[in-house]
């Protein structure tokens, strides 16, 4: 009994560990089947089990394609089955995928981050009127969130303001002759009052047990 033992030094790498051994296995039997129609036979009761083993991808568009080009894949493309889909190449499948241009942005107030540059961005482009004024507003008193969201003490109105039209190439203009924003303190006691209702989410309620009198 012991000579049977299997370890997993000595055995093949499996190709999608996802379906395990026994399905490799399965594979290969496939693989040294001399009968074409057998192991087409085999080949399609391969592809039920793995759509057993994945069934929240039934939905998926293309699920039956992709279970017989993982099937070839795991056979490292040696299955010789007659496909209801055109056979996926050795080729193509260990071609590298070409590299993503990742969006390098450098701002100088990275406290600020890349969407309100790209609010404001949308704000020049706006016309002229009080909808536009709105939206300087909402962004001036964005900013200035994100600003105490970095140093939670306090900033006046006209720092925001001199970010604003610098970042807005001098396109956006508030003074201290327009609204004023939000206090610093009700923005800091807003973002508190967020973060404490996601960290209170997942605990427990207290529960509060009274003594029972034994007499």
């Amino acid at each position: 009994m012991i000579d049977n033992l299997e370890y997993n030094t000595e055995r093949t790498k499996l190709i999608i560990p996802e379906y395990g051994r026994h399905l490799h296995k399965m594979i290969d039997q496939a693989l040294s089947c001399n009968d074409r129609n057998e192991r087409n036979n085999i080949a399609k009761a391969i592809i039920g089990v793995m759509g057993n083993l994945n069934p929240h991808l039934r939905d998926v568009p293309d699920f039956q394609h992709k279970l017989w080009d993982q099937l070839f894949i795991m056979s490292d493309f040696k299955l010789d089955v007659d496909s209801p889909y055109p056979l996926p190449s050795k080729e193509e499948f260990s071609q590298r995928p070409d590299k993503l241009n990742y969006p390098q942005n450098f701002p100088k107030y990275r406290f600020y981050g890349n969407n309100i540059k790209r609010m404001i961005d949308v704000a020049i482009d706006w016309e002229e009127g009080e909808m536009k004024k709105q939206l300087i507003y909402v962004i001036a008193n964005h900013m200035k969130k994100c600003f105490l969201n970095w140093n939670k003490d306090t900033v006046e109105d006209d720092v925001i303001f001199g970010h604003l039209l610098e970042l807005s190439e001098g396109n956006l203009i508030l003074d201290s002759s327009s609204k004023p924003l939000s206090e610093s303190h009700n923005l800091i006691k807003l973002t508190n009052k967020k973060f404490t209702k996601h960290s209170s989410k997942n605990k427990k309620p207290y529960r509060n047990f009274k003594k029972r009198n034994n007499n």
